[in-house]
């Protein structure tokens, strides 16, 4: 019975342990990843909320942005930046892999060996991005917004908690 619960809780904590993220990209082979943070879009008014996920490649490295959409017209297109806490800025290319289902929208950019090393070292700021549509009457929001890396939109100047992702360790465990 006494080695029972120690080996009980071994087993508990390495299942713990071995659960990583992953990331597929149409159906490529599952990269490693970071959890997938919810960073605020203040001026998206159909939910406010962008998901944001970083996976490591062969290559480097993935960037998936992911919003909700009303119809599947909708679209994350054009180039992208990260702006970076050091102020530096990594400008994405759009190679147009996206996908939609269920209400949502995903954008893949992909990041160069350099890069990723920058995102090791420096947290993600904000990501500036495009959103294109139909031009319907009732469509989806369009145009140019920022997800900003802050876990909640509103606190007091007495909370000392950390308020934002540590997305630049989660980087570096990868």
């Amino acid at each position: 019975m006494n080695l029972k619960l120690p080996f009980f809780l071994l087993l508990l904590i390495s299942t713990f342990a071995n659960a990583q993220e992953t990331m597929s990209i149409k159906g490529s082979k599952p990269y490693p990843a970071t959890e997938n943070y919810t960073f605020i879009v203040e001026k998206y008014v159909y939910t406010g909320e962008a998901n944001v996920q970083i996976a490591k490649t062969e290559k480097g490295g993935v960037l998936k942005l992911t919003i909700k959409t009303t119809n599947d017209k909708t679209r994350i297109s054009g180039g992208l930046y990260v702006d970076l806490a050091n102020a530096d800025v990594i400008p994405c290319v759009d190679k147009n892999v996206n996908e939609s289902a269920d209400g949502t929208t995903s954008t893949y950019y992909y990041f160069t060996p350099a890069e990723m090393a920058k995102l090791k070292k420096n947290d993600i700021k904000g990501i500036r991005f495009i959103i294109k549509g139909g031009s319907d009457a009732f469509g989806d929001q369009t145009g140019y917004f920022t997800a900003s890396n802050k876990k909640e939109y509103f606190s007091t100047a007495f909370d000392k908690s950390k308020k934002t992702f540590d997305t630049a360790a989660a980087i570096s465990a990868l």
